[in-house]
């Protein structure tokens, strides 16, 4: 399905800013093309691996540099990262199959690597207006819709990052009372993270990220996460 022209974010203000995090991966190419087409959007910087400086989500100290480099005010921020095969090994479908060192990397690039950049960057975004942190999460980080089983890391890791993210807005919401902070599950996309594990029906990452923009503009602050896919539907946690 070819996705419709994007109508714009129309609950962040005229000329609202706009930050990509990941955005050399295939929904993060997309999210930045679909905010560029966007005329009530004033700047989207595109922040990926090497730029604007050396950055690793597995490197604490390297997030802290990263965020010097960023100057806000941000009222949109887009966290596009993760990874779901970790150095050539795909999700594990049995309990036999759990490596400590590979669910330790799970977390650090899918939990604590996002979560550091919260930290660092969450007094960048604008005050005393609308304000929007979105993640990508998945719906296997969901623990009441797990009725599959298998994916141990990366459920886990997914599981760890809505927690972050739920928590994280608690706290946001005192000083940012209009911030919306959501986990995103962006559908069954097509790209090199999910590219083994999808069939034909998979979505193009522009229609997903067209989506994923949408409902952003029409969640509503509620002092909590919002867990929600690109339909829109909320997701159990």
């Amino acid at each position: 399905m070819t996705p419709t022209l994007f109508m714009g974010m129309y609950s962040l203000s005229e000329g609202y800013r706009a930050l990509v995090i990941g955005a050399s991966g295939a929904l993060g190419q997309a999210f930045v093309q679909a905010l560029k087409t966007d005329p009530r959007c004033g700047e989207v910087q595109a922040v990926s691996r090497g730029q604007p400086c050396d950055w690793d989500l597995s490197d604490a100290p390297s997030l802290t540099v990263l965020a010097a480099q960023l100057k806000g005010p941000w009222h949109l921020v887009v966290d596009a990262t993760g990874a779901l095969t970790l150095n050539g090994h795909g999700p594990e479908k049995r309990l036999q199959e759990l490596d400590a060192d590979r669910l330790l990397h799970s977390m650090q690039l899918n939990a604590v690597g996002p979560a550091i950049l919260m930290q660092q960057l969450s007094a960048q975004l604008a005050r005393g207006e609308r304000v929007i942190w979105a993640k990508l999460s998945a719906r296997v980080g969901s623990i009441e819709d797990n009725r599959k089983g298998g994916w141990y890391g990366y459920r886990a890791a997914k599981a760890a990052l809505n927690q972050l993210l739920q928590t994280t807005a608690i706290e946001l919401a005192r000083q940012r009372p209009l911030a919306v902070v959501a986990a995103l599950q962006p559908g069954t996309v097509r790209s090199a993270l999910s590219q083994p594990f999808v069939g034909d029906e998979a979505l193009a990452p522009a229609l997903s990220a067209q989506r994923l923009l949408e409902v952003l503009d029409a969640l509503a602050p509620q002092s909590r996460a919002q867990f929600v896919d690109h339909l829109g539907q909320p997701i159990p946690w």
